[in-house]
């Protein structure tokens, strides 16, 4: 039988995003994006034409002066406009890269925290304690015992130790806690407050 656990207290404190806008916002950067791609596909085919419509054959009538001069504006006009999307594009990627690597060592931080609360709360030993570090990232109990210099047996018996004091019957109880605990600060977190409010 698992054990009460106490309610852990919430280490996230940023606002949750506003998925909506998110997705708003990211279907008109597609929609430029796209509409970038087209000008530029079409520059590409007016000057692929221009050069090789006369060489081949293809072009019998040549365009007058003012149409030809137009259409080479606005097909560098695509390029040069093309070229700044994708710049654009390409810095907006990497800011969400780098959010994504600030957010990923955020939550790195809060699950070793939470390591160390429960680990704390279970009254482990120094050795239990490393050795539980190493069933959370997943090594075998030889693996363990490789890394600790020991039987495996010494591990066999640390690791039901563990398990007997977290009030949980194996390894994949023990994750589940953590993994309920970081869901539960989650959904935690202080809904914004409503501006209707009186």
């Amino acid at each position: 039988m698992m054990k009460t656990r106490t309610k852990t207290k919430t280490r996230m404190t940023e606002p949750v995003p506003d998925r909506q806008s998110h997705a708003s916002s990211g279907a008109t950067i597609r929609t430029l994006l796209v509409g970038v791609v087209a000008l530029q596909l079409l520059s590409a085919v007016f000057f692929s034409y221009d050069i090789l419509g006369t060489m081949v054959g293809i072009r019998t009538q040549p365009l007058d002066w003012w149409t030809h001069e137009l259409i080479e504006i606005g097909a560098v006009i695509g390029l040069v406009v093309g070229t700044m999307f994708g710049l654009i594009a390409l810095r907006h990627s990497d800011a969400r890269r780098r959010e994504a690597e600030d957010k990923l060592a955020v939550i790195s931080g809060a699950f070793h925290d939470l390591l160390e609360e429960r680990f704390a709360d279970w009254m482990l030993t120094p050795a239990e304690h490393d050795v539980a570090f190493f069933v959370m990232k997943g090594l075998s109990t030889q693996e363990i015992a490789g890394l600790r210099n020991t039987s495996e047996g010494t591990v066999k018996a640390q690791t039901n130790a563990i398990y007997r004091k977290a009030g949980v019957t194996g390894r994949v109880q023990l994750v589940s806690l953590f993994i309920d605990d970081l869901m539960n600060d989650q959904l935690s977190l202080p809904a914004p407050e409503s501006s209707d409010a009186s």
